[in-house]
């Protein structure tokens, strides 16, 4: 079978040399927006494309506003700030993440609380959620959301749409109302994917998008805060260092952030956003044909949840077994076909590894099981 994988995965990409887990495709007119960014001077903080690519992404993901950031785990420290998190409160997200979404709510002061995943989102799971809430938490008179021990503010859930899956939202969403919880979507790798015909990180009060270079489309760094007008109005006072607007004062009414996206970064981002359906339509037909070549045997392949259209930012099998997981990992990345585990759990490492956490066997379930294969966009 793994033989038969790297083959299959040689073929989708034409080539017998090395082939990464993802790599970014400059197809369209990067080069000469970027040129004509060094061109006109403004490559840094100010520029039209900055002001284009913002716009550009709220029509194409139906937010009411878009404001760009240097990365997306700013984006999701200023979208916890902008929930109003705060030391010592506690934010739900789940433990099957990449490290940034922890580390934006250690910014805040705040700690995480861990819930299990369901297995076929891979993402937070809004039972489990309900079951911790119900033993462990109340309404206080105040209508926030405490533990019954200790008397903790959790404010604030933070899932993740993990590969580009979309996670059940309605019967999150429905929680988070009845528990008084701010939903904030961590949305960095789904930027592409609908639930129900709806873009995701549009659901909560906020949202964030990542455009890293490992991302379905990149600005080489960069982020972005979806949200409403006024929600995204103060969201680019805070990220642009709290600077109230003059001709020549400089005057800041608050602590804030230096956290713009340079405008050279947003030209490359406007470009790349332009053949972003073709890159979606191309990762979607690569996770057909993985599916099929799987049909039949003892790897699983991800699929995209019912009511989801997915932008399959990586594509992942489950393994029968962790021996089987690393003897794939072993086979593939030997031959030269970069294959990944997925994130070690939150939990286990250091600096969240005395948080509150409620069971977590699907989390620990998947950990032992899934590898990412090469997801990138085809050769044309």
């Amino acid at each position: 079978m793994f033989d038969s994988l790297i083959r299959f995965v040689r073929d989708q990409y034409r080539t017998n040399e090395f082939i990464p887990l993802h790599a970014p495709v400059f197809r369209g007119r990067e080069r000469q927006l970027v040129l004509d960014t060094i061109d006109s001077t403004f490559v840094s903080s100010v520029g039209a494309y900055v002001d284009r690519f913002e716009k550009d992404m709220a029509v194409f993901t139906g937010s009411p506003r878009a404001v760009a950031v240097m990365n997306g785990t700013a984006a999701l420290h200023v979208a916890l700030k902008l929930a109003e998190v705060g030391a010592g409160d506690l934010v739900v997200t789940q433990p099957l993440t990449f490290v940034a979404t922890c580390n934006a709510i250690a910014y805040c002061g705040a700690e995480p609380l861990f819930v299990d995943v369901d297995r076929h989102t891979l993402g937070l799971s809004p039972t489990a959620l309900e079951s911790w809430l119900s033993a462990h938490a109340l309404i206080d008179d105040h209508g926030d959301c405490r533990t019954r021990v200790g008397h903790r503010r959790i404010r604030a859930c933070l899932p993740m749409h993990t590969f580009g899956h979309p996670v059940e939202l309605d019967a999150l969403i429905d929680v988070c109302e009845r528990w008084k919880l701010v939903l904030i979507e961590d949305a960095a790798e789904s930027l592409g994917s609908y639930y129900k015909g709806r873009h995701t990180g549009t659901f909560g009060r906020i949202g964030v998008l990542s455009f890293n270079g490992n991302k379905i489309m990149t600005t080489g760094g960069g982020g972005m805060v979806l949200s409403d007008e006024d929600i995204g109005k103060r969201a680019k006072h805070l990220t642009t260092t709290a600077k109230i607007p003059h001709p020549y004062e400089f005057f800041h009414d608050e602590v804030g952030y230096n956290y713009r996206l340079p405008n050279l970064n947003a030209a490359l981002g406007c470009a790349q956003l332009e053949q972003l359906p073709a890159f979606v339509e191309s990762k979607r037909t690569l996770a057909q044909r993985y599916i099929a070549f799987f049909q039949g045997s003892d790897l699983q392949p991800i699929v995209e949840p019912q009511h989801c259209r997915s932008n399959y930012w990586l594509n992942g099998v489950i393994c029968e077994s962790p021996a089987q997981r690393d003897a794939l990992l072993n086979a593939t990345n030997d031959a030269g076909v970069m294959t990944r585990p997925i994130w070690t759990l939150m939990t286990r490492l250091p600096a969240h590894a005395r948080a509150l956490s409620g069971p977590l066997d699907n989390a620990l379930w998947l950990e032992a099981r899934v590898v990412n294969l090469p997801s990138g966009v085809l050769p044309v």
